[in-house]
């Protein structure tokens, strides 16, 4: 499954931090530190495209 599917449905709230882990294959204190990272990336994924732009 993709994982950024996944982070999208624990944002939504549609699954809980639990769930989303044990897909992930992840403990909760590891998904919190994924989660805040790929929040991260997509910020300056979209820096980018504006300065491209």
């Amino acid at each position: 499954m993709d994982k950024r599917k996944v982070i999208a449905a624990y944002k939504r709230g549609l699954i809980s931090s639990r769930e989303c882990a044990q897909i992930l294959g992840l403990d909760n204190v590891d998904l919190l530190g994924f989660v805040r990272d790929t929040a991260i990336d997509s910020k300056l994924a979209l820096s980018k495209q504006s300065v491209r732009s």
